[in-house]
């Protein structure tokens, strides 16, 4: 929400849908959201994808030249991703509900930076901040509440006991 895309110049207006969490309620899908700003928790969710025996979906955290940043300190724009909450990593694993716990492992930390400080450093959400700073404004705030509550909510759903559904 906010950014300037090809078909939304003005900023887009809708938060962006929740592809893991909406597999995740499928129940029978290894997902995994992950990012190099974790290399070791990516190397962790591949290998637990592979060895899970049913569908698996890794979402990845992929930075691009076309938001405007310094490709050489890329890595950093992924930590900046994570530690703004915009970016959570986990892993949710069916297997572990047959053991008694809970599948969604959070992975993430809670934010260390706000949204504005990730997101004012790229193009995509810089551009609309020049082009109408009030609407910029309205947008980022937005955006900032929708990822706390979807941070808030994986925390949540990660701290529930295993059994709280039976």
């Amino acid at each position: 929400m906010g950014a300037v895309a090809q078909f939304a110049a003005g900023g887009k207006q809708m938060p962006k849908k929740d592809l893991a969490m909406i597999t995740m309620t499928y129940g029978n899908i290894y997902v995994a959201k992950v990012s190099m700003a974790n290399p070791g928790q990516v190397v962790k969710a591949m290998l637990e994808a592979d060895a899970y025996d049913g569908p698996s979906l890794i979402i990845a955290y992929s930075h691009c030249i076309a938001h405007g940043i310094n490709m050489t300190t890329a890595v950093d724009g992924c930590k900046e991703a994570v530690n703004s909450g915009y970016w959570p990593l986990f892993r949710f694993d069916p297997r572990l509900v047959a053991e008694g716990k809970n599948p969604l492992q959070l992975d993430s930390k809670a934010p260390t930076i706000s949204f504005d400080d990730f997101a004012s450093k790229q193009n995509r959400f810089r551009m609309l901040k020049k082009a109408n700073p009030e609407q910029a404004e309205e947008l980022m705030a937005a955006s900032a509440k929708d990822f706390a509550a979807r941070f808030d909510l994986y925390q949540k759903l990660a701290n529930l006991s295993a059994d709280c559904g039976k």
